[in-house]
């Protein structure tokens, strides 16, 4: 399995990068599963009064949501991103919106200031909103991810490490 996050800002083109690279890298035959992390202190599946809410308070150490067409494996803890990629099995897997684990990142910005605050030895190629504005970045390529997928998806496919390898 091999492995890539993409970060930057809110409303910087993230999801759209990684929308474009899923639908590009399925078009090249691979599998993908993804990784969103989620900002937001307040943010949570189970709300209160839920069955699953009610299974928690009575007990229970891991509770399963399974619907008609969802199933929720719901922790209540942060797992590592280690600990997630032990549930993957798929060629790629894209982090979104993940800065704490070691591996290639695209960085999408809206701004050269913006790139200059969040850009780290990791990244390999600069995607999103700033990809209207300019091409290159130092040494680092700028692709819009809407019009130019493909050069992003090769771009991926070098620099993606495989999760074996640095487990």
């Amino acid at each position: 399995m091999k492995v890539i996050s993409v970060y930057g800002y809110s409303k910087s083109g993230k999801t759209t990068t990684v929308e474009c690279l899923i639908k590009e890298l399925n078009r090249r035959n691979y599998s993908v599963g993804t990784v969103k992390e989620i900002h937001y202190e307040s943010f949570a599946i189970d709300t209160e009064g839920s069955n699953t809410h009610r299974h928690w308070k009575a007990g229970a150490e891991l509770v399963c949501a399974r619907g008609l067409y969802e199933t929720d494996i719901l922790f209540k803890k942060k797992l590592s991103i280690p600990e997630i990629l032990k549930f993957y099995a798929q060629d790629y897997v894209i982090l979104e919106g993940v800065t704490d684990f070691d591996v290639p990142k695209i960085l999408c910005t809206s701004s050269i200031e913006d790139i200059q605050e969040c850009l780290n030895p990791s990244v390999f190629a600069i995607s999103g909103v700033i990809s209207n504005k300019i091409s290159r970045y130092d040494d680092l390529p700028v692709i819009n991810a809407i019009t130019d997928i493909e050069r992003l998806t090769d771009l991926v496919e070098k620099a993606a490490l495989d999760w074996v390898s640095i487990k």
